[in-house]
């Protein structure tokens, strides 16, 4: 029988901030025995040293003291120290920003290697609005300027097979939803309203947080509230997923 992995926790957005105790307990309490991270990649050109710190004043209410991962470029992702760092953390949080940019950074590094495993071997791991994107099959980047609602996207780090999160659902998130359908046919579409998760726990996904979880299946529209089970997600995956 397969032994479950951590927690994982896919969040819409405004992390660090009141909302989002819900589900930031529930990842605080998860925690493995080794160090945890809040992991500043998604912020490395809007000012990283700010993410780090509101996440690290944020979390001590939750007695978790955070430590900066201080992944910021392919060269750090691929740094063999980082990544002994990381193999033995037991918690992983990969703040918002730049879509893109976490996936450019990390995929297929050394050090998402080793934070995949902790996470396979029980750390907690949560992402926030570009950070869950990022550990979905595919994040959406923006697809032209200045029209902000067409978005295209590109293969990410897999956590979460045949998804793409909206997040800032409640907020802009939903305009999204017509290109992301279009430039990805079958493909789930997980809206995120702001703080508020998508949390997978003990076998099965539940809503946490304010705001709700949509999933979207073609025609098929589902909300979720808090304390709901969330249907029409893929289990998360066991191995590494290769690009």
């Amino acid at each position: 029988m397969e032994m479950p992995t951590g927690m994982l926790a896919l969040v819409g957005g405004d992390e660090f901030n009141p909302g989002n105790e819900e589900q930031d307990r529930m990842l605080a309490r998860a925690a493995g025995r080794g160090t945890a991270f809040v992991v500043p990649t998604a912020a490395a050109r809007q000012g990283p040293e700010r993410a780090v710190a509101h996440a690290t004043a944020w979390f001590e209410r939750f007695d978790l003291e955070l430590r900066e991962l201080p992944v910021l470029t392919r060269t750090s992702a691929n740094s063999r120290e980082l990544a002994d760092l990381a193999r033995d953390g037991g918690f992983f949080y990969l703040v918002g920003g730049d879509p893109g940019l976490v996936v450019q950074v990390l995929q297929a590094t050394r050090v998402w290697t080793s934070i995949f495993q902790a996470w396979r071997d029980g750390a907690s791991l949560a992402g926030s609005s570009a950070g869950a994107m990022a550990l979905c099959s595919h994040t959406l980047i923006r697809a032209g300027w200045p029209d902000r609602t067409q978005r295209r996207p590109v293969s990410a780090l897999g956590v979460v097979a045949n998804a793409a999160v909206a997040p800032h659902f409640e907020k802009f998130g939903q305009r999204w939803v017509e290109s992301a359908k279009r430039e990805l046919p079958g493909v789930t579409i997980l809206g995120l309203d702001e703080r508020t998760a998508a949390v997978w726990s003990d076998g099965e996904w539940v809503s946490a947080g304010p705001g709700a979880v949509t999933v979207i299946k073609g025609a098929r529209v589902e909300r979720f509230s808090s304390g709901m089970k969330v249907t029409g997600l893929a289990t998360p995956a066991r191995m590494l997923p290769t690009t």
